[in-house]
């Protein structure tokens, strides 16, 4: 219990906090009862959230009592962003977004045991509560100075913020005063963005009389290009998987930067300390090998979606490039392969030529016969001689899809429609 906090430093994952010597006794005191919260604001969480349930994962691995909250009374209202008013959801769809979002982070974590984790809902404790309750019982103890301070609602006051977002931050703030009554909860933590949010719920605990408690933030996770970490072609990076499939989950991993892979491992694997910086070395030195990228790939591929599933979509990742049978892939791993990949719909299967031309993969007939002459079109891993040559229905796997290959490393898919 007394290095965690040691390793969050050298992750990189502490940037805010009530105080590090306060809070560095505190940990080597636990068992520690902690909180993180979850708001339903999406049918699924995000790359942003992961950082967030990994460093609660490394707190109960170290000890200490995770209590996981998904906020379905926060999730109502929505915390105030800058670029304005959130649309409010109907509380039908909020419910099952909780729902869902608590099966997501479950996996995650162990519920038995001596520091056994416990799943949460806001709604539990503020639901019960009239107006007249919460604004004599909660309200009184935030001064509207310090509310208007927090960079968020300060910028959006010109532009115009409503008091359902402005009362944001007293329902989070009561939730660490009803997680500490309850559960005798002393540690809130969570992304740097929730900072004014999570100092007004430390603030309130006070005021009630309660505590001591603390606190402390992650970072925002950044790429060394300066580009926003975590965004795929599709938009986020979701941890649903029919969201963000779990081929284009391992590939996002896969696939980061030499410069960004041991920053990223820090941050988002579990391993040890000796076991990072060997992979370090290893991508140092040969970067070609993709060392660190596999692993992390394979390691958070497999927490989130589980070793077969994992298996699977490294089969699919061989099987494209002619190191595997495509035959053997599942029809579901395939699909979401060739759509990460570029897939075209068509309503006949012609011939190859046509097919490269369709899928982008030659800019034109010509371009294709070229290729085809040249060695280098492929189909289904098969190399094609005759482009012209009228395809059956029986070249499709799984009765609907053509694996199409230029070279060693340019892939396209076809599904007939």
């Amino acid at each position: 219990m007394t290095d965690i906090l040691d390793d969050l430093q050298w992750r990189g994952l502490i940037q805010d906090s009530t105080g590090l010597d306060e809070l560095r006794k505190h940990l080597a005191g636990g068992p520690v009862t902690f909180y993180v919260g979850f708001d339903p604001t999406a049918p699924s969480i995000h790359h942003g959230n992961l950082v967030q349930v990994l460093t609660a994962r490394r707190l109960q691995l170290a000890g200490h009592r995770p209590l996981l909250l998904v906020g379905g009374a926060t999730g109502l209202i929505g915390d105030p962003k800058d670029s304005g008013e959130r649309v409010l959801n109907d509380p039908a769809v909020v419910a099952t977004w909780v729902d869902k979002i608590r099966r997501q982070v479950e996996p995650f974590f162990d519920f038995e045991g001596s520091v056994a984790a416990t799943m949460v809902n806001n709604l539990d404790w503020t639901q019960p509560m009239s107006a007249i309750e919460f604004l004599r019982d909660v309200g009184k103890h935030f001064p509207v100075n310090k509310m208007l301070a927090r960079d968020v609602v300060r910028n959006r006051l010109e532009s115009g913020i409503s008091y359902t977002e402005f009362s944001y931050q007293l329902i989070q703030g009561n939730d660490f005063f009803e997680l500490h009554r309850r559960y005798g909860c002393s540690l809130q933590f969570g992304g740097s963005d929730q900072w004014g949010n999570i100092t007004a719920g430390v603030d309130y605990v006070r005021r009630r009389g309660a505590g001591p408690v603390h606190a402390f933030t992650t970072p925002l996770v950044t790429k060394a290009d300066g580009t926003k970490f975590g965004k795929t072609e599709g938009g986020a990076l979701w941890l649903d998987p029919s969201m963000t499939s779990p081929y284009a989950f391992y590939q996002f991993w896969f696939n980061t930067d030499d410069r960004d892979v041991v920053p990223f491992m820090k941050i988002f694997s579990l391993r040890g300390r000796e076991e990072i910086e060997e992979l370090a070395r290893e991508t140092a030195e040969k970067p070609f090998l993709r060392g660190a990228q596999k692993a992390l790939a394979e390691e958070l591929t497999t927490l989130l979606h589980g070793k077969q599933e994992c298996q699977a979509v490294i089969a699919a990742s061989q099987a494209l490039f002619g190191r595997g049978a495509l035959s053997d892939l599942p029809e579901s791993t395939l699909g979401a392969a060739l759509a990460e990949a570029g897939l075209a719909r068509v309503s006949s299967l012609d011939n190859a030529a046509v097919l490269f031309r369709e899928s982008g993969l030659a800019s034109s007939l010509g371009d294709a016969r070229r290729a085809a002459a040249e060695g280098g079109m492929y189909l289904n891993n098969e190399r094609v001689s005759d482009p012209d040559s009228p395809l059956s229905r029986d070249s499709l796997l799984h009765g609907r899809y053509l694996v199409l290959r230029r070279g060693k490393k340019t892939i396209a898919g076809v599904e007939l429609v």
